[in-house]
This record gives C-alpha cells, structure tokens and sequence, in this order.
C-alpha cells in the first residue's frame, strides 16, 4: 500500500509503504454501485446527475453505503443467492488499493504515464467529465475487469482514517476509531493526478457530496 517517495505528484500520507498480505479472498464488484441499484434496493435516488440510472449514485454518505450493503447482504441471503455467512460489505482500504492495481506498482492500473495522456482512455476526471458524472464502464477497465477504479466518483471504504504502519501488516483495517472515514479513487471533478492508485482522502462518515459513490465486496465466510 501507498506509493514510493519519488512517485510524481505524490501526497505525504500514501507512506510509509506498507508490504500487506490480504489472506481472505473477496469478490468486488466490476461496476460503482449505480442509481438504478440503489433506487431499486432503497427506493430513492439521491444523486444530483439524474437523467440516466446507469450512472454511479452519488451525494450518498457513509452511513448510506453501509446500510445499503446492509440491506443488499439481507435480499441476497432470502433469495438464497449468498451464504447466511457471507456478506456485502464496503472494501477496507487495503482491498481496495489491491483490486486498483490488479498486480501493478505504477502510478495507474495501466502504467505510470507521466504526461496523464492516456488518463482519458480509463477515467472520467476534470479534463473530460463535462463536469458531470458518466454511466459505469464506459472507460476501459483495470487489468482484473474493474471499471472507473480511477474516475467518475471517489469511493467509500470500509475503514477508519489513519496512518500507515510501514513495514508489513495482514489484513490491515485502519484504526479502531477515529472522526473520518477513509475514500478513495478519482472522480470527475478531481485533477488527472488525484487519479493515482495511491491517492487517498478521507471525510467525516455523515457527509456526503457529488463526488462521492462506492462499490461492493462480497466477503464469503466473514
């Protein structure tokens, strides 16, 4: 986790480097969660760009995210799609930095591109949003299959905020407590450079902004 002290554009709090062994396998979902996803399990839309439920859901806050895993591990366990001890849940940091490199330790999924000219092939940033949200999986995906990791909206992890360790950790979940939440990835109104793998930001869990979405684990056995 995090990024090497020469890595261009780098922020002080992607270090110290920390070697992280994930010893539990998880399923992440391919696309952001989008309106239509959560319109159809919540029964509202609180997303500020409407006119297409493709489109990621946004203007949702932590405490909105967790109880929609809450809910989507509930319909699923019913219709007997899922274990009874297997939920949804957010990513914790750690999984969400592994699945956005998919086994790379560039800046991006798909290289270092120092110049961010290939950036508008895999994100919707500031430089070709149009200042507007975009529906999932129009970019092309990281190496494992998963979509707009580096752009369209930043997303909510499961973890509380905190330093890095350095040296290695397992299955790392951040601070017990703590006052923020942990977020990651770009979004259509961040610079090409807060697209990096490595980027991290953070905010109180109660709010939530147009910037801001998430995607869904599914955690066998937890």
């Amino acid at each position: 986790m995090g990024s090497p002290t020469n890595e261009v554009d780098r922020i002080d709090n992607e270090g110290p480097q920390t070697a992280v062994t994930i010893s539990r396998g998880y399923w992440m979902g391919k696309y952001l969660v989008t309106q239509g996803d959560y319109l159809t399990l919540i029964g509202s839309n609180p997303s500020s760009f409407t006119g297409d439920t493709n489109r990621p859901v946004e203007t949702v806050n932590w405490y909105d995210a967790t109880a929609y895993v809450a809910a989507l591990t509930q319909r699923e366990r019913l219709a007997g799609r899922i274990g009874i001890n297997s939920v949804y849940r957010l990513p914790t940091e750690a999984e969400w930095e592994y699945a956005c490199r998919a086994w790379t330790s560039t800046r991006f999924s798909y290289g270092d591109d120092p110049g961010y000219t290939n950036m508008t092939n895999y994100a919707w940033y500031s430089d070709n949003s149009g200042q507007m949200t975009h529906p999932v999986g129009q970019k092309l995906p990281n190496p494992w299959g998963l979509y707009d990791m580096h752009g369209n909206v930043r997303e909510w992890c499961q973890d509380w905020y905190g330093a890095y360790p350095g040296g290695s950790a397992v299955d790392p979940q951040g601070p017990p407590t703590g006052s923020n939440r942990v977020i990651r990835g770009g979004n259509w109104n961040g610079f090409a450079s807060n697209c990096r793998s490595a980027l991290r930001n953070h905010d109180g869990p109660g709010y939530g902004f147009d910037v801001r979405g998430f995607r869904v684990v599914l955690a066998p056995g937890q």
